[in-house]
């Protein structure tokens, strides 16, 4: 047991004699979350060894959440818990997706001693909490989406981080965050790793510290400003800012979403190859370097009577791709172009976006909704062996997701979803794409 695990479990202990008290137990909710997930993912090209060419997993997993209330006093204390299970329903080493040594995992599930797929996975995340005025701590296991650290919740289990976190809400308006992360579990893991970033040697160079703080000012209604700064130790500096704002003009609702994200290094970045980013560095032997990134994009949405309209522009200027927290077992970044199948961040790259959806709910189907998004990045230059393997090259993705929730009778809250996308580009040593989820999902109160 960890030394983080541990700090909680006594803590825990110590709440365990104060459970009785009014608010801990009264104000406790506990839900168990299913979700069936399947996924195929083909790579087009050939030339490639079988695994690498086409995965396909299905399994059904289990996510039990409990939320405690707080003891009563001046300072109170509550726990939360989830449980996670992943359970192999279909897979097989031809299609697990593990072609190499180096990856954490395969397509959906952690890979065994014999390159096949788990027969099932679990974990057990404990965080405990303290809460005083509008201010409140929380140590253990975490889930933040934030600009600079998100998790991901795009498989069958969703990705946790281990660290504490301080939320404070003390001021009208405006919230203060601030926290720092030591460990990550991947959404195929049941094992907390250290931190990366994409580019880095796998397992080789990592960080156990992440330190982030920012905060969200509501200036209106309608207006939202925010900055935050993130570091991960011997990797990156991240600062951002943010502008969101909605606007009534006529029938519908203009809504205006606007970042800023300066990426510098941090420590071995600067010299040590094992922690280098990639990028189009044309000195190096393999195109990588330091961090060193300029990342601007603005996204605009119009809604109206269930339609939404969107268009926006990206611009990742730099020697280095845009970086986040990624060990290469799936991860999220806070990008207007953090897609299905891929990011759109790569050093120099400019993309431009179209996206429509429709919510059924005004044609008297609620529930059902349905949309589409179009990517399309160029200027992407890259190096291998110290010589321009891609000169001004693009890539292109679709993606098309159509979800129903039922609203009534027996089954109400039964969430049935289709996620379909499609990858195209023509950068050196890199694979087209095609892509299918199909998901079902259910919640069920427990507390």
């Amino acid at each position: 047991m960890n030394k983080s695990t541990l700090a909680v479990a006594v803590a825990v202990g110590l709440l365990a004699q104060q459970a009785g008290a009014a608010g801990f137990i009264e104000d406790s909710k506990a839900t168990l979350k299913l979700r069936n997930f399947y996924i195929n993912n083909d790579n087009r090209d050939s030339g490639t060894p079988k695994n690498a060419s086409y995965q396909e997993e299905w399994g059904q997993g289990f996510q039990l959440d409990f939320t405690s209330g707080f003891t009563q006093g001046t300072v109170g204390f509550g726990v939360d818990a989830i449980g996670l299970l992943g359970v192999r329903l279909d897979s097989g080493k031809g299609r697990h997706g593990n072609p190499t040594s180096s990856n954490y995992g395969g397509t959906v599930f952690p890979t065994d001693s014999d390159g096949r797929a788990v027969n099932d996975f679990s974990s057990l995340g404990l965080t405990a909490k303290a809460k005083i005025s509008q201010t409140e701590l929380r140590y253990g296991t975490l889930m933040p989406k934030l600009p600079v650290i998100s998790y991901n919740d795009g498989r069958l289990l969703p990705q946790t981080f281990e660290g504490g976190q301080i939320t404070s809400n003390e001021f009208k308006d405006l919230t203060l965050i601030g926290g720092q992360i030591e460990h990550v579990k991947g959404r195929n893991s049941s094992n907390n790793e250290q931190m990366s970033i994409g580019g880095a040697s796998a397992r080789t160079a990592n960080s156990n510290k992440f330190i982030y703080a920012g905060g969200d000012y509501k200036v209106t209604k309608d207006l939202l400003l925010q900055y935050y700064y993130g570091n991960l130790d011997k990797f990156y500096k991240q600062n951002f800012l943010g502008l969101v704002h909605n606007w009534s003009i006529g029938p519908g609702v203009l809504k205006t979403d606007l970042r800023y994200f300066n990426s510098r290094d941090d420590g071995k970045n600067a010299y040590d190859p094992a922690y280098f980013s990639n990028g189009d560095y044309s000195s190096s032997v393999n195109g990588k370097g330091k961090v060193s990134n300029n990342l601007y994009s603005g996204l605009f949405l119009y809604t109206v009577e269930g339609h939404t309209f969107g268009g926006g522009y990206q611009v990742s200027n730099g020697s280095s791709d845009f970086p986040w927290l990624n060990q290469g077992d799936g991860s999220s970044n806070y990008t207007i172009t953090d897609m299905q199948i891929q990011k759109f961040g790569r050093a120099g790259e400019r993309t431009w976006q179209a996206r429509y959806s429709y919510d059924f709910a005004k044609v008297g189907v609620p529930g059902l909704t349905a949309g589409a998004v179009y990517l399309r990045g160029d200027n992407i230059d890259t190096y291998s062996g110290g010589k321009q393997t891609s000169n001004g090259a693009s890539e292109w993705e679709r993606d098309i997701t159509v979800a129903y929730v039922v609203q009534e009778g027996p089954l109400k809250n039964l969430g049935l979803m289709w996620k379909n996308a499609m990858w195209r580009n023509d950068i050196a040593n890199q694979r087209d794409q095609d892509e299918n989820r199909l998901i079902v999902s259910y919640s069920i109160p427990l507390l």
